[in-house]
């Protein structure tokens, strides 16, 4: 561990949230029914990410999941309830706020939260850097005169009103008798200003005392203080300026015995005091929250334990492997260990040798064909993983412009008598319905060639496996498949399209019950390869005439030929897609580009679309959306035809050579990208920090396997005919920071296998007194000997105690090993973290109060 340095260490933290309902808001501030609800998340007080809004409830149910990295270092997780009034604007409910110290209190379990008033004085967040001392100087007359001098040098994070920042500091000296307040001047335009102000402060009369020390006459030291305050500042005379946060510094904090003592230190940011009585707040919010913080060690630390579980596949009896071992360890938590595991062996290459031992030891305990994968084990969360990383882009494909038919006609599709609307004819429901299905149905159908490489590879050793297990059951070689391409994959993708990216916002409930009946028949559609009916032993009555219209040998035919091509190996790799495919979208700011010698380069909102083939933006959302627009009016046999205008601006996929974030101080934006391309490179602001991240790794994405993708970047923008970073005045001149990451070749490459094992070791850690009741058990001489095992309560079958002891035994050496490696980081990483310093500024929770002595430098 000794030559391990804190920059080899990378650090990545996830928040997955999961908001469940709300109730108790009061009484609504308008007519009775009238309340519209929704819920944000942020980072302090940044919004990353929002629910939909629930109308017309006095308590709502969002049951929105969202996950997502943490790109910057925050105090505070917050969730902020808001009320659509009559005029559709935004009133703030409540909040209910977790500081990130406190979030593994409330890890993985349900919990609620009751909301606190919001006021504009407590609304704060981000630090400053401040320095204070008391100086001695010596005036024209002789006198002697001490002075407290305030340098302001910095903050960082500070809060965006209304989408900017113009912040100044406020710096006041606070004595029982007077007060004097000095400002610095206003920075524009961001969160993290420079001021490196200095004030100085006169103290009363100073007079020597006996043992030649100074003291302080008429000012009481102990009730004098600093004050700095920080202030977005109004561009508007109509608007007062706003607080961002204060802090106070006590004079007694600085040594008075001693002059020219420096305090330097960072300070976060508090709220302000206030004398108005809070208002009071109802209403309480469920969530789940799941923060994780992965310290990542170099590749050879994990080196070990991951040859254990790379050779699993090879092992025999399998129970005696670490990938078996892991998922008993795991067992009430499969899918969360499912997804390192999937993205391990698919970066070293044996992802199907992995799949097809787990499907021969879960085949081998099966009795029943019909029930074949069709619970949840480690192989089904695996297959669902591979699905989830690779399928995405055969959704878009196959289903999306069919779910986005469905949520923009709205047409009536219930076929439950009992729930018909008045004025509603069940006939013309029954056939809105089948011509949705029938289209949905045809394009799943004959859109085997697009089944990603990977997707087929798997399914076919999963059917090999059971022909193996199975030669006399004809239709196994369907049902093995089946079950996961439409039960796991294409069903739920239907159901809720938002889960799986094919819609923005959630549908309206009468749209979402049309999914649902859409999904259903699609299910058992999909079963449709072993019987020639889907009507025996059905469930609900009223889906029977759906059913019935597809009861057709035509259709059976039509999956099993699916279903066949899907499992195939040997076709080629590659791909060709004739139509592209959205995979992001949203309204952000870019910089014109200049394109002429004489062109603007100012700031405009546009409409960005990235498919699979290009980048474009437009003025708006419906001139990108021509295409589709024409789409639509032909089949509804409008005799109008909307080519529209094309979009400002396209950008090949072929043409994006780097993506990479950009430099605030490049025009004082923050939240900035930057997408390269042969000739300039276009700028562009998200919304917020998460999207920014977002854009950045799906362009690459898509980008990635370029040929002329660079080596290098400018970090910051070519401004005034010379790059701000480098200083170069070539506009053309070579990159000088090597661009993020490397330049995947392919999936494998594209998975940080490092993180994946550091989850999968504090996974084994967590749930370490799992694994030594499995090594007792094995260790007993009782089972070595054959006489009857002392009764426990695990279902695990040791099918050779000895081989699984041994893998146990290994499994705990690698992991307390790297346990011990954590510890001696974690104890180095404190030791080397002053207090009072950036990365632990003073403010924060749990600190003791003589460690101020320690920010106190020296001049």
């Amino acid at each position: 561990m000794a030559g391990l340095g804190e920059g080899e260490v990378r650090v990545v933290e996830t928040l997955r949230v999961k908001i469940g309902e709300g109730k108790n808001f009061g009484a609504n501030t308008g007519p009775v029914g009238t309340r519209d609800t929704f819920c944000t998340v942020s980072l302090d007080q940044e919004e990353v990410v929002r629910t939909k809004t629930v109308e017309r409830a006095q308590s709502a149910f969002f049951g929105e999941e969202f996950q997502f990295e943490v790109p910057r270092p925050f105090r505070v997780l917050s969730f902020y309830l808001y009320e659509k009034d009559l005029l559709k604007r935004d009133s703030c409910l409540g909040k209910a706020c977790i500081r990130k110290e406190e979030l593994n209190r409330y890890h993985g379990k349900d919990h609620w939260f009751s909301l606190t008033h919001v006021d504009q004085d407590s609304e704060v967040q981000g630090q400053v850097h401040v320095e204070v001392k008391l100086t001695e100087t010596m005036e024209d007359a002789g006198k002697t005169v001490f002075k407290v001098s305030a340098r302001v040098l910095e903050c960082s994070g500070l809060a965006i009103i209304n989408g900017c920042c113009d912040p100044y500091a406020n710096v006041t000296f606070c004595t029982p008798n007077r007060t004097e307040n000095k400002k610095t001047k206003v920075r524009k335009k961001t969160t993290d200003p420079h001021f490196d102000e200095t004030f100085y402060f006169e103290l009363n009369r100073p007079s020597p005392s006996p043992d030649n020390r100074f003291s302080i006459v008429d000012e009481d030291i102990d009730k004098t203080e600093l004050r700095v305050s920080l202030w977005h500042s109004s561009n508007y005379y109509k608007f007062a300026d706003v607080f961002l946060g204060e802090v106070k510094i006590p004079l007694s904090t600085l040594d008075m015995t001693r002059p020219q003592k420096l305090h330097k230190a960072w300070y976060l940011l508090q709220p302000r005091d206030s004398t108005r009585p809070s208002k009071p707040c109802q209403g309480s919010l469920r969530l789940n929250i799941n923060y994780t913080e992965d310290h990542i060690f170099p590749s050879h630390y994990y080196d070990s334990l991951c040859n254990l579980l790379l050779k699993s596949p090879d092992v025999d009896p399998l129970s005696s492997s670490a990938v078996n071992i892991y998922g008993e360890v795991m067992k009430d938590k499969l899918e969360d260990a499912a997804r390192p595991l999937v993205r391990l062996f698919l970066h070293h290459g044996t992802l199907l040798p992995l799949i097809s031992a787990l499907a021969d030891r879960e085949v081998a305990k099966m009795t029943d064909p019909n029930t074949l994968f069709r619970g949840n084990s480690l192989l089904t969360k695996c297959v669902d993983e591979v699905m989830k990383l690779t399928g995405m882009h055969y959704l878009h494909l196959t289903i999306k412009k069919h779910i986005d038919d469905v949520c923009e006609d709205h047409k009536p599709c219930e076929i439950d008598a009992t729930r018909v609307k008045e004025g509603e004819n069940l006939q013309i429901n029954l056939e809105n319905l089948r011509v949705y299905v029938e289209r949905m149905f045809k394009s799943i159908t004959e859109s085997a060639r697009l089944c990603p490489t990977i997707m087929s590879e798997v399914f076919f050793t999963l059917k090999e496996s059971a022909i193996r297990h199975f030669p006399d059951v004809n239709d196994v070689r369907y049902t093995a498949v089946s079950g996961f391409v439409f039960l796991r994959l294409f069903a739920p993708a239907i159901l809720g399209p938002r889960l799986f990216q094919l819609r923005e916002e959630h549908p309206d409930p009468t749209t979402a019950r049309t999914l649902t009946l859409i999904s259903k028949t699609i299910q058992s559609l999909g079963n449709l390869a072993n019987s020639s009916s889907v009507s025996p032993g059905l469930k609900e009555a009223y889906m029977s005439n759906i059913y019935d219209c597809f009861a057709k040998k035509e259709y059976s035919d039509a999956v099993k030929t699916f279903l066949d091509v899907i499992s195939s190996t040997g076709r080629p790799h590659s791909r060709s897609i004739d139509t592209p495919v959205v995979l992001k979208e949203s309204l952000m700011i870019k910089r014109a580009q200049g394109r002429t010698r004489f062109g603007l380069k100012n700031f405009k909102r546009r409409w960005f679309c990235l498919t699979n083939k290009d980048l474009t933006y437009a003025k708006s959302k419906e001139l990108e959306r021509n295409l589709g627009t024409a789409y639509r009016l032909r089949r509804t046999g409008c005799t109008r035809i909307l080519l529209g205008e094309p979009p400002l601006c396209k950008i090949p996929v072929e043409d994006i050579l780097a993506v990479e974030s950009l430099q605030e101080e490049s025009f004082k934006m923050k939240n900035m990208f930057q997408v390269v391309q042969p000739q300039r490179a276009l700028y562009i602001q998200a919304n917020n920090c998460v999207e920014a991240k977002e854009w950045i790794d799906i362009l690459n994405k898509v980008s990635q396997c370029n040929k002329k993708r660079l080596k290098t970047y400018h970090p910051a923008a070519y401004v005034n005919c010379h790059w701000l970073c480098c200083k170069e005045g070539n506009e053309n001149a070579t990159g000088c920071t090597p661009v993020t990451g490397g330049v995947p070749t392919d999936i494998k490459l594209d998975i940080d296998s490092d993180r994946e094992m550091e989850r999968i070791h504090s996974f084994f850690l967590t749930h370490r007194d799992r694994l030594e009741k499995l090594e007792d058990m094995c260790g007993e001489e009782a089972v070595y000997s054959g006489t009857p095992p002392t009764p426990r309560t695990t279902t695990y079958i040791i099918e050779d105690p000895k081989t699984c002891f041994e893998t146990l035994r290994s499994i705990m050496d690698c992991i307390i090993k790297l346990e011990q490696e954590h510890i001696e980081y974690y104890k180095a990483l404190a030791k080397s973290t002053k207090y009072g310093s950036e990365q632990k500024p003073i403010g924060g929770d749990g600190v003791k109060p003589n460690e101020l002595e320690d920010s106190m430098e020296g001049e």
